[in-house]
């Protein structure tokens, strides 16, 4: 979700972008033709945008022009990077890190978009295109980072700072570039550093099949079903859905129910058929492991011990020891201590909820014990006897354009003073996506934000945020921000009606795009949400305590036919069910953060020969084995950590959650939404990207440490 850096290359970024206005210019269909490798002027990526922002020109950018553009991109930067490195004049913090900071201009411009188009609008020539460059482009940045001339310089810098006389963002970024390279293994020896170059390029391959197998395999694992009485319980227009999904995948006559990526799948709360609902659970978790030529087993089994053994070259014990050392976490044992803290507790909250649910089963005679697949089926049931009400009563007040204009809008707007225009002029990749102009509250042009909310079968899966522009005064740049969802597109003339877990969604990703937008630093290094992972989450996080603020909520929750606002009964049991299902919602996600952690601990030797195997061991080990509560992604298609930036640190979001709660008490204690407490905000955090220790920002922001009582309260698990 954070726009790659420069230096650190990330190459086939898998990024996204949206954008709304006039049908975009797509992507060339898929070809198996050689690539062109000819770039001159007339390629969109010579020269940057000349539209507002330098917003991509989606309308002129095809499939044929990426690889000239990338290959001319690595051999401008290694140019660049070799001019530094050679300079006979002595290291100077312009000459070297300024210098650095400038490198690679053409090829950050079209990773952005090959990572935007990889992510949400992909082909099968991006595909091969992106397992032709991920080496490459590997190759790349170990050429620069394990560069000794140009280490020598950064580190005769580094020795001299207190001398140097910078200004505090410019110290830090000696320091991170000093660090980066370091752990990027520059002081190793020659023989090492070959090694090195093997195993990142071996795993740039390899993170790029994994995630290409996990968007195949979600396509292919399809529930498909013969009669309209299997999928009783959802909606004749749903069922009519599942019919059209089934003809377009050349099965008529059939119905068809896609996967999302997650473990947990939308229909199992609705459908009242248990073999359907059954069927429709083991099709999602046996993605990545079923056999086939999308299973991800062995692609699991070569990641791990590829990193474990990367990390002991580079002199620690795991990777994730590797990974967390330059997180705010630091170590695995603070980890391992917050994961331990929350398991017992979680699974017991979730023993209790099973134990209600089998309470309405027994009732209803069904005579069965609850099964995983049930789970979502009757914990509604169990919430419309405790509070009156279910899920589906909420979802005609959640339409999408209310929750996005008068709800994530409005709230922005109270806490910040920043104001959105819609417009239609800007080209986009797909017509589904929707551009805004962001304006501060002078009245000044902030930020174009982009917005493309629907699920295609050529997006990854998910939710996410990236910067298509990131800020930056040394360039000159002003944020392009992009959010992703994948929120089903209904039937033509049909309103998009969210769920509770896609408002909140909604909400979270805008965070992301605030922390983007409000950026005001002065290197790319630094732009917008280039923190420490385990805590680029908290701000994404505190946004999405304006979801159910009285306020926002009462603006934008309105019935989609009549424009009747939510009842205030009904808004009253929403805020008092808060807690409910929580035992669930927190078990299997440390199940799936355990997991992350299990496989990065592994030494080099450790390494299993069967994933499922060792994964059921790793359950077990930490106490979440809890049938009914499987892991919200299991091993072969936890892209998150085999694929995406997030390896290690699936427990960030737990992590940051910490934050999260302190600092929603501390809105709270300080008069809730105003400008006052969002300038502050945005002062002291928001616009600092990473600019300052991420912890130190905390402070600056809260005058204290984070305290851990509001999340242990939040999550229902004082006193367990």
């Amino acid at each position: 979700m954070n726009r790659p850096h420069l230096l650190l290359l990330a190459a086939s970024v898998a990024m996204a972008n949206l954008a709304h206005a006039q049908p975009a210019a797509q992507p060339a269909p898929a070809t198996h033709t050689q690539p062109s490798t000819v770039f001159d002027a007339s390629n969109p990526f010579a020269a940057k945008s000349t539209l507002p922002l330098e917003y991509p020109a989606f309308d002129k950018i095809k499939n044929e022009h990426f690889a000239p553009a990338y290959l001319e991109g690595m051999r401008q930067q290694a140019a660049e990077i070799e001019a530094i490195a050679a300079n006979r004049a002595a290291p100077t913090f312009e000459n070297t890190i300024v210098a650095m900071e400038r490198s690679g201009q053409l090829l950050n411009r079209v990773g952005i978009v090959f990572g935007t188009l990889s992510g949400s609008y992909t082909n099968d020539t991006l595909k091969a295109l992106d397992k032709e460059m991920a080496p490459k482009l590997s190759a790349h940045g170990d050429a620069i980072r394990l560069n000794p001339a140009l280490y020598a310089r950064i580190k005769s810098l580094y020795d001299k700072r207190a001398k140097l006389k910078l200004d505090a963002e410019s110290a830090y970024l000696l320091e991170r570039y000093h660090t980066d390279f370091v752990r990027a293994g520059a002081k190793l020896s020659n023989a090492d550093k070959e090694k090195l170059k093997a195993y990142n390029s071996e795993l740039a391959s390899l993170q790029t099949a994994f995630a290409q197998n996990v968007l195949n395999e979600s396509n292919a694992s399809a529930l498909i079903v013969d009669t309209r009485a299997e999928l009783a319980g959802l909606s004749d227009k749903q069922i009519d859905a599942a019919a059209a999904e089934a003809k377009r995948r050349g099965m008529d006559g059939k119905f068809a129910i896609p996967v999302v990526n997650t473990t947990g799948q939308a229909g199992l709360s609705l459908l009242t058929n248990r073999a359907t609902r059954e069927r429709l659970l083991a099709a999602s978790t046996a993605r990545g492991s079923r056999g086939g030529e999308f299973d991800n087993r062995d692609e699991v089994l070569q990641i791990a011990k590829l990193r474990a053994q990367r990390a002991a070259l580079l002199g620690y014990p795991s990777h994730a020891a590797y990974m967390l050392e330059d997180q705010t976490a630091k170590t695995t044992k603070a980890v391992n201590s917050l994961l331990a803290e929350f398991a017992k507790p979680a699974v017991n909250n979730a023993r209790k909820e099973a134990a209600e649910i089998q309470k309405v089963i027994d009732a209803e005679k069904g005579g069965f014990q609850l099964a995983a697949h049930d789970w979502a089926f009757y914990s509604d049931k169990v919430r419309a006897r405790r509070y009156a009400f279910d899920a589906a009563q909420l979802r005609p007040y959640f339409e999408l354009n209310r929750v996005l204009v008068d709800g994530v809008f409005f709230a922005a707007t109270k806490e910040f003073g920043i104001t959105f225009k819609e417009r239609k002029d800007l080209p986009t990749y797909h017509e589904d996506v929707r551009t805004f102009d962001v304006f501060d509250a002078d009245g000044s042009k902030l930020a174009i934000f982009t917005f493309d909310p629907y699920a295609r079968a050529n997006k990854r899966g998910g939710a996410w945020a990236n910067a298509l522009v990131g800020q930056s005064a040394l360039l000159g740049t002003k944020p392009v921000i992009a959010n992703n969802l994948n929120v089903a597109k209904p039937a033509a003339g049909e309103p998009t009606l969210l769920t509770y877990d896609e408002v909140r969604t909604t909400f979270h990703e805008f965070g992301h795009a605030l922390h983007g937008m409000f950026s005001n630093v002065k290197y790319p290094r630094f732009s917008g949400s280039r923190v420490p992972r385990d805590y680029v989450e908290f701000p994404s996080q505190v946004n999405e305590m304006w979801m159910v603020y009285p306020e926002v909520l009462a603006n934008y929750a309105r019935h989609y036919q009549t424009g009747a606002p939510m009842p205030k009964e009904l808004l009253d049991k929403v805020q008092a069910s808060q807690q409910f299902n929580e035992g669930f919602r927190t078990t299997e996600y440390l199940a799936a953060s355990l997991l992350d952690q299990s496989w990065h601990q592994l030494s080099p030797s450790q390494i299993p020969t069967d994933v499922l195997a060792f994964e059921a061991a790793a359950l077990k080990k930490a106490g979440v084995d809890f049938a009914p509560v499987p892991p919200r992604y299991r091993t072969t298609y936890f892209s998150h950590v085999f694929s995406g930036g997030y390896s290690s640190g699936y427990y960030g979001y737990l992590w940051a959650e910490k934050l999260d709660a302190d600092t929603v008490n501390w809105f709270k204690e300080n008069g809730g939404l105003t400008r006052k407490n969002g300038d502050h905000f945005r002062k002291t955090l928001l616009s600092r990207g990473g600019t300052l220790d991420a912890m130190q920002m905390y402070r600056n922001f809260s005058g204290r440490d984070a305290r851990v009582g509001p999340l242990l309260e939040r999550r229902g698990l004082t006193g367990q």
